[in-house]
């Protein structure tokens, strides 16, 4: 960090208006105080984002700078931003910020102490630091006497960029600087912006130390045998993985090293629109003092949440320390490598097996696709379901060329001979609007037969078209659902849309050869 940002640092965190490392109750009563929010009959902390109810993806930027400029993957997802830019846009929220009343976060990124990540939250908002103290790992007493933060998250949410002025595409603005280790927050009130930037900067120096970075959750069985949820939003990672009979690592972002896997957080983010008792006990049960809702409507009177209702956003969302699942791992390491590791998809287009076993190169292959479907009604202008490819399953968060974190994953699939599966969440018998979507409990007792290893019993079969390995029988499971064409009415229909979304996944891995030189020389079957 230069002379000049750690001076103008010290100068805004001095002042007498500075609240540091206050306590979860101390937080809500700052927020309360401060009519950030309100508290609701659980005793969450109920807040709404404004017009932002979701990431703001297009108003990412990476600076620019020498040290970085070559190993970063620069495109859509990484923009660029000049060093000249982020210095103006730098000093004018640090203006902004002088003499307003902050509140500040020390903690950490990593559960593994011997990777972790030393940060500090500076923001605005109290409910905004509520949420980097339950999101982030807090650190213990004795290590809070001696934190030096490395990387400082600013947090202005009150602050409005000038494009002509800042070299933005708009008000918002979401700044990563290697060089400086700064991440800058504006124009936005969602929190979610402070845990995915943490997120990419992780994703850009955990692969330098060998340790593979990924979007995932995590859980570990009595046996110890530990498994990996990847997936994109609404294909239920965080559902699957918040098992009762398996203890949660973490629901969202991990590092895999040479001794096993820990959490990079110490919270969990869960999606809670339709959140029921039923399906996800865990989870609803989390949702108590400490936890904040975010765009949930709530109750005037009664102040009792209504998960059903999606007219503020489809995106609700509930934060709360990874303490409040029962049984969890604390702190989240696990010293085991993964035994299991299933890719979730939501298929919209109905032609995916629910289940299927991956060889190694299926699996990089599908790592380096990571398709799910974006459902009509989720975006304007959306009529009908869109094939969605994300790298890693989680490209929006990966600073680094995509073949980097495929690599790592194959190599340590194949040391470690690590099972992978991939499992249609989504949908049966027909595409969106005809078929119907699998049944919940059909997914857990197929994800429950993949990793107590009872799916290796049955014969599998090569789908015709895809080339994914489907398995003629699992336990707790109709027979007839394994095998999707034979949930449709209509055969040739069925060999159709399977031959629509194979050319999809063949068109998007022709654009990643493109993007990125190591995929180049490589086909479907490598």
């Amino acid at each position: 960090m230069s002379q000049v940002i750690r001076t103008s640092l010290e100068e805004i965190l001095g002042g007498e208006k500075v609240h540091v490392q206050l306590s979860v109750p101390e937080l809500v009563e700052q927020a309360i105080k401060n009519g950030e929010g309100k508290l609701t009959s659980t005793g969450a902390f109920s807040v709404y984002t404004g017009k932002f109810t979701g990431r703001s993806p297009k108003d990412k930027y990476i600076v620019d700078e020498p040290s970085v400029h070559e190993q970063i993957s620069w495109g859509e997802i990484n923009q660029p931003l000049s060093v000249d830019k982020f210095k103006k846009l730098y000093q004018d929220v640090i203006d902004h910020l002088k003499g307003k009343e902050l509140y500040v976060f020390d903690g950490f990124a990593g559960a593994d102490p011997d990777y972790r990540l030393p940060i500090r939250v500076v923001s605005e908002l109290a409910w905004h630091n509520l949420f980097g103290h339950q999101l982030f790992i807090r650190p213990t007493e004795d290590k809070r006497k001696t934190h030096v933060p490395e990387w400082h998250v600013i947090y202005a949410s009150g602050f409005n960029a000038r494009p002509a002025v800042h070299g933005t595409r708009s008000e918002t603005f979401i700044v990563v600087s290697f060089e400086e280790k700064v991440i800058l927050i504006g124009g936005t009130q969602y929190a979610g912006e402070m845990k995915k930037s943490v997120f990419s900067v992780m994703n850009a120096l955990l692969p330098q130390k060998g340790i593979l970075s990924m979007h995932c959750s995590a859980n570990v069985g009595k046996e110890g045998d530990v498994a990996l949820f990847f997936g994109l939003s609404g294909t239920g990672k965080t559902t699957l993985s918040a098992d009762p009979n398996r203890a949660l690592i973490g629901d969202d972002e991990h590092g895999w090293s040479d001794t096993g896997v820990f959490n990079i957080e110490g919270g969990c983010y869960a999606k809670c629109i339709r959140l029921s008792p039923e399906k996800e006990p865990q989870i609803y049960q989390s949702i108590r003092f400490g936890a904040v809702l975010e765009n949930v409507t709530i109750n005037p009177e009664t102040r009792i949440p209504d998960f059903d209702d999606d007219r503020i956003t489809e995106n609700t969302r509930a934060a709360y320390p990874i303490d409040h699942i029962p049984g969890a791992v604390i702190p989240g390491v696990y010293a085991s490598h993964p035994r299991t590791i299933l890719f979730l998809t939501a298929d919209a287009f109905g032609v995916l097996p629910p289940i299927s076993k991956l060889t190694p190169e299926q699996a990089m292959y599908h790592y380096l696709s990571g398709y799910t479907s974006k459902l009509a009604g989720t975006e304007r202008g959306v009529t009908e379901p869109e094939a969605t490819f994300s790298s890693c399953f989680g490209a929006p968060f990966l600073p680094l060329y995509v073949s980097t974190y495929a690599k790592m994953l194959g190599e340590k699939i194949r040391k470690h001979h690590t099972r992978v599966y991939l499992v249609n969440t989504g949908w049966s018998g027909g595409p969106y609007g005809v078929g119907k979507r699998i049944n919940l409990a059909y997914t857990r007792a197929m994800v429950t037969a993949a990793l107590n290893g009872e799916l290796e019993k049955a014969a599998f079969t090569p789908h015709p078209i895809f080339g994914l390995l489907v398995p003629d029988h699992c336990p707790g499971v109709p027979s007839e659902i394994l095998d999707p064409a034979r949930t449709w009415a209509d055969k040739g229909a069925y060999e159709a849309k399977a031959k629509e979304l194979s050319k999809r996944f063949d068109e998007n891995f022709a654009r990643l050869q493109k993007a990125d030189p190591f995929i180049a020389g490589l086909s479907k079957n490598w």
